[in-house]
């Protein structure tokens, strides 16, 4: 029997970016999947040697029909992780959009009936005004307000199937490491 392994899809999003790439660090038979905007932004906040670090197996949103989403086809996965997700990842998903990298891997997990668990920036806050803390580029770190539109297309995502939404990191590491118990007494 082969063993499958996790798909983890980087967005263009700063916020907890830093954090996601410590979780790739301590999990193994992980592929990880960059949209364009996250491999500039993992550029750009100085991530790189982290994400190379963790050595894992990395593919980039470089062709129009998103090519490596047929490893869904062939049975290669058993969860698919989208961490950090943007909102206009998170939109897209929302509304069946499946035109990049990382919004074709959902529409392909969710064909295949392998589970989701999307990381959504803009959920929670993390302050009594609505503001939630968010690293930028330099080690800087600037408030920002989810839009009510925002909160809508979380809310609308999180009902669909086989689809689970965290608001934290803690809530991501948890929910890894539940799917990745499930996988390994499922062997």
């Amino acid at each position: 029997m082969q063993t499958k392994r996790l798909a983890w899809a980087i967005t263009g999003s700063g916020h907890y970016l830093r954090e996601c790439l410590d979780c790739l660090q301590t999990i193994n038979n992980i592929d990880v999947y960059l949209s364009k905007a996250a491999v500039e932004i993992i550029k750009q906040y100085g991530f790189q040697a982290q994400l190379d670090a963790a050595g894992h197996r990395v593919y980039q949103d470089k062709t129009a029909s998103s090519v490596p989403v047929e490893l869904f086809y062939q049975g290669k996965y058993h969860t698919l992780v989208i961490a950090p997700a943007t909102s206009n990842t998170v939109a897209k998903m929302a509304y069946g959009f499946s035109d990049s990298l990382v919004t074709n891997l959902y529409a392909q997990a969710g064909k295949t009936r392998v589970p989701s668990i999307v990381f959504a920036c803009d959920t929670l806050p993390e302050l009594d005004d609505g503001a939630i803390i968010s690293e930028a580029p330099r080690e800087n770190f600037v408030q920002v307000f989810p839009r009510q539109i925002d909160l809508e297309n979380v809310q609308k995502l999180a009902t669909f199937e086989s689809t689970q939404i965290v608001d934290s990191i803690n809530m991501l590491k948890q929910a890894v490491n539940k799917r990745l118990d499930a996988y390994n007494e499922s062997k």
